[in-house]
């Protein structure tokens, strides 16, 4: 396998106390080019035979659980909506700081929706504070393709700009594709966990479904501790994130290095969350990530996090425990987690 070190200030390692209370221990900085993080076709899931979905599954199982990281391809999602949330945000960030901050985050207790400043973050003690910006919205029943009727009666908490009234029909419909491929997902991680294909079907009815427009301006490349966003893991069940050309995510891996997760035109990128991996008893693994943007250009994402209904129990999986391997994590539901872990995201703020 080839590695390609690339120059990064700082090669000492580094212990970080993460927001979910695990302490890591990196090898260095430095981050490099390599080929651990698998790839996987997804063209079978869409298959009427339970073989080709269980095929996909046992690549997905064996990523999840190991590195917990994957990108997919040939996913069926038509990835042109992208383009417009990209479209949409670089005018939305380029309004005034006033005029965004009117929808900050601040003002909606408990939820992750609004915009998050620039600057906004300083992270498991990191010397700067975050350089993104981001425009955040979540779970709209009347855009939910298939219970958005059994849904109508739940709040919403999104906030869109007026100074861009076509803004929400286009981030939506990219919202619900996404939302329908996380579904489908959810199936062939069931699969992947050697339980029904419809396992987590109830479980995703009145689901997490958060989505962002991320946009990370240009770092200054002598600045070793700037992150676009600091190290962290997700916490819902899992993500899928659409990148541009540009790059910057990095993932640690379990021998504490830094690897590229380099874009791949019209893959996503998929990583596991914290839910997920306390559901599966830390059988399938929520890994460490971050941005870094040193290319010289300005970087845009779109970050979809796919979790469980709030009143959910995150109980174990049955195939994830036995007499031997027993539960790990203490009950809550899915809802006090996600709130615990967005509330404690907000106290990361800087002073």
């Amino acid at each position: 396998m080839m590695v390609t070190e690339l120059s990064q200030p700082s090669s000492a390692p580094q212990q970080i106390t993460l927001q979910n209370g695990m302490t890591i221990t990196t090898l260095t900085n430095v981050s490099k080019e390599t080929d651990q993080i698998p790839i996987i076709d997804f063209a079978g899931i869409y298959s009427p035979k339970l073989e080709d979905r269980q095929a996909v599954a046992t690549q997905v199982r064996e990523a999840a659980s190991k590195i917990g990281f994957f990108y997919a391809i040939n996913h069926g999602v038509d990835t042109s909506s992208f383009q417009k949330c990209i479209e949409h945000g670089k005018k939305f960030f380029d309004l005034p700081t006033e005029e965004k901050c009117k929808l900050h985050t601040d003002l909606i207790p408990d939820e992750f929706v609004g915009y998050h400043p620039l600057n906004s973050y300083r992270r498991n003690g990191c010397k700067l504070r975050d350089l993104s910006e981001a425009f955040n919205w979540g779970y709209e029943a009347g855009y939910d393709p298939v219970y958005g009727a059994e849904n109508r009666d739940l709040r919403c908490a999104n906030v869109w700009p007026e100074q861009f009234p076509e803004m929400k029909e286009d981030l939506m419909h990219y919202w619900q594709q996404l939302l329908s491929w996380s579904r489908k997902l959810s199936q062939i991680v069931a699969l992947a966990l050697h339980m029904p294909e419809d396992y987590f079907d109830k479980f995703v009815k009145r689901p997490e479904a958060a989505m962002r427009i991320m946009h990370y301006p240009q770092q200054e490349a002598s600045l070793d501790d700037q992150n676009g966003i600091g190290a962290h893991t997700d916490f819902t069940a899992f993500t899928t994130v659409t990148q541009d050309g540009i790059g910057g995510l990095e993932v640690l891996s379990k021998s504490g290095e830094w690897i590229k997760a380099t874009p791949i035109p019209g893959s996503f990128v998929i990583n596991i969350g914290d839910c997920l991996m306390r559901q599966t008893n830390d059988f399938l693994v929520s890994t460490v990530h971050r941005v870094i943007n040193k290319t010289g250009a300005e970087r845009f994402s779109v970050p979809f996090f796919f979790g469980f209904n709030r009143d959910m129990d995150l109980t174990p999986v049955p195939s994830c425990v036995s007499e031997d391997n027993p539960a790990k994590y203490p009950l809550m539901t899915a809802g006090e987690y996600v709130k615990f872990r967005a509330n404690t995201t907000k106290q990361t703020k800087s002073s």
